[in-house]
């Protein structure tokens, strides 16, 4: 895979799986822009990463933040809206200003960018964008319900974006994650099962996980690259799963 000459930008890329993304588009040789909501952590990112990268500091979950990052970087070849939120709460005690943020952070950050640089990756005649979903998109948890909504809501925006580019050269997909252990995760999973650690959480709050342990960032950042690459030009449109084995589903 080789995405040389590429430029790529990581949303939420300063820990997990956007930073994992972000190394692994170094490796295939793309120029990496590097996005989180902090400075101090957008630069400790970037140090740790080698390659042609540098970091953009805005909160995209507003519509200033975002405009703030376009005009940064008005051009990408490979979007990948990685940038979201998550936790967990019981689905009646969750107030309109909730649903709100949920739905600002994880939807329309994706949403803003999108729009600003799919048609000009249209007007060059390639590019790639990538919502990363969750299998939580086709499988709701009873725990996080305003967090599947949001899930499910990217896979309508990325078919039906893909519909308005059809033809184009240009590409957008879903990549659907399952549960991955990432810093963020780790704390999660403190907060449901206590000291039991990965494999009391994986018996007991995702028991349908077929590999028997939580997914690995660089895991997911393999097939995000693939989809980034001239390889996947015959995939659009799609909800690819890396969520190993957790929507009990045939297609997501």
């Amino acid at each position: 895979m080789d995405l040389s000459g590429r430029t790529a930008l990581v949303t939420g890329s300063t820990a997990g799986i956007g930073f994992a993304t972000a190394e692994a588009l170094l490796k295939a040789g793309a120029s990496v822009v590097v996005s989180g909501r902090s400075q101090e952590r957008v630069d400790e990112a970037v140090a740790k990463l080698d390659g042609d990268v540098r970091g953009i500091a805005a909160d995209i979950a507003t519509a200033e933040g975002a405009s703030h990052l376009v005009n940064q970087l008005p051009d990408v070849d490979v979007l990948v809206n990685n940038m979201g939120i998550y936790g967990a709460q019981p689905v009646f005690e969750i107030d309109d200003a909730e649903w709100q943020r949920y739905f600002d952070t994880n939807v329309m950050s994706g949403v803003r960018l999108s729009r600003h640089y799919t048609p000009r990756m249209v007007e060059r005649g390639w590019g790639r964008v990538i919502f990363v979903s969750s299998e939580s998109s086709v499988f709701t948890p009873t725990e996080m319900v305003h967090y599947g909504m949001t899930k499910t809501a990217q896979l309508a925006i990325a078919r039906g974006m893909a519909q308005a580019v059809a033809g184009t050269g240009v590409t957008v997909n879903s990549v659907l994650p399952g549960p991955t252990l990432t810093p963020g995760v780790e704390e999660f999973i403190r907060d449901r099962v206590g000291d039991g650690g990965e494999a009391e959480f994986v018996r007991t709050e995702r028991p349908t996980l077929l590999l028997g342990r939580l997914i690995r960032p660089h895991e997911v950042a393999n097939l995000i690259t693939y989809v980034a690459s001239d390889l996947s030009s015959a995939t659009t449109g799609a909800a690819l799963r890396v969520d190993g084995g957790t929507a009990p589903t045939l297609i997501p």
